[in-house]
């Protein structure tokens, strides 16, 4: 199934939208994965956490929406594309030992480790 539609796909049969939209970034991204061979992995959509679409404001399974896909990148080494929307943001990586593993409390409540 092509890129544009598994996204197609999980936007209006799972989230309930009534269609998708693409800025002329992800047009171009979605283009270069194909080139690439990567229409073949699986889609993971980053959308707004309080709802089945990519605005913040609606909760959770609204209708009457589209959803726009602002960019399509590869996670190669996880498998997937992910196709972000609206004004969602990707989070970072955390590094093999992140810094939270360095805070510590003593015996009398003093804090160390903290930046």
């Amino acid at each position: 199934m092509p890129i544009k539609d598994k996204i197609n796909a999980i936007a209006t049969k799972i989230y309930g939208a009534d269609g998708v939209d693409y800025t002329p970034e992800a047009e171009k991204q979605i283009i270069n994965l194909t080139k690439l061979g990567f229409d073949k992995v699986p889609i993971c959509m980053a959308k707004t956490q309080y709802s089945l679409t990519d605005d913040a404001t609606k909760l959770g399974r609204p209708t009457g929406f589209r959803i726009t896909v602002r960019a399509a990148n590869i996670s190669a080494g996880a498998g997937f594309i992910v196709a972000l929307t609206g004004e969602i943001m990707k989070m970072p990586g955390l590094p093999k030992r992140p810094a939270a593993e360095k805070i510590d409390v003593d015996e009398n409540g003093v804090i160390s480790g903290l930046f």
